[in-house]
């Protein structure tokens, strides 16, 4: 037998990242990027309740996106895009 070994936090909250990149190829312009919109095209898999977007890659259009949180550079981009960052 082999004994037990490290730890496993129970309330670590898991998060969903999905890149600006592939924002920029799966959603038209001024669309709505939530959650339930990512399950919807399959761009995000799993039980992740929260999401989580990350500033990889350009984004050349406005969209509006509510996620759980942001990374300062992808603020920065959707905003200089001409679109929102709204945290929920």
């Amino acid at each position: 037998r082999f004994p037990k070994r490290g730890f496993h936090n129970y309330t670590r909250i898991e998060y969903a990242c999905v890149n600006l990149d592939t924002l920029e190829r799966a959603f038209p312009e001024n669309s709505e990027v939530t959650l339930e919109a990512l399950r919807a095209r399959k761009l995000v898999k799993g039980r992740n309740k929260r999401l989580k977007i990350l500033g990889r890659g350009e984004l050349t259009k406005p969209l509006i996106v509510r996620a759980h949180r942001f990374s300062s550079t992808a603020r920065q981009k959707i905003e200089q895009a001409g679109g929102k960052a709204e945290v929920i």
